[in-house]
């Protein structure tokens, strides 16, 4: 990862309490080629990904046709996700996407946005969302929008 990646990683993680501490894998990539279509990368680097994952995780897939959340919901959701007392995994994919099994394999599945991201940037747009939603949930003043209260009545 480029150095700023893992500079405003890095950042965000010393934020964060120990409980929601945050611990990143590599996965490293299928080599591209011409004879390779994006369907079978897709799928070999998927397999690479899960094979790093207990059964008993609970996944997340990052992936475009995945539900969309405010920060507030966000905020509600990692309040489940902690009390479910599992471990987490967010699931990013390569240039090529998701292979379906990861999806399979996702209880969840929460877009970023309609918007193509640089797999590093993803990173810290993850870190970051997290620890705003965590300071929503304990009352600490770094969110300025809307309370969990609000965001909860108007869905």
């Amino acid at each position: 990862m480029p150095g700023w990646v893992e500079q405003a990683v890095d950042d965000y993680q010393r934020r964060l309490p120990r409980e929601l501490r945050l611990s990143w894998r590599n996965v490293p990539l299928s080599r591209r080629g011409r004879d390779r279509n994006s369907e079978s990368l897709r799928e070999r680097d998927g397999a690479a990904l899960l094979k790093g994952l207990s059964p008993d995780d609970h996944c997340v897939a990052l992936d475009s046709s995945g539900q969309a959340w405010s920060t507030e919901r966000l905020a509600v959701q990692l309040e489940d996700w902690q009390s479910r007392r599992q471990d987490l995994s967010f699931l990013i994919g390569g240039p090529d996407g998701l292979s379906s099994r990861c999806l399979k394999m996702a209880g969840q599945r929460w877009s970023l946005g309609s918007m193509t991201l640089p797999h590093p940037l993803v990173r810290v747009v993850l870190v970051e969302q997290i620890y705003r939603a965590w300071t929503i949930n304990v009352g600490h003043p770094y969110h300025r929008g809307a309370s969990i209260r609000t965001a909860a009545r108007d869905q």
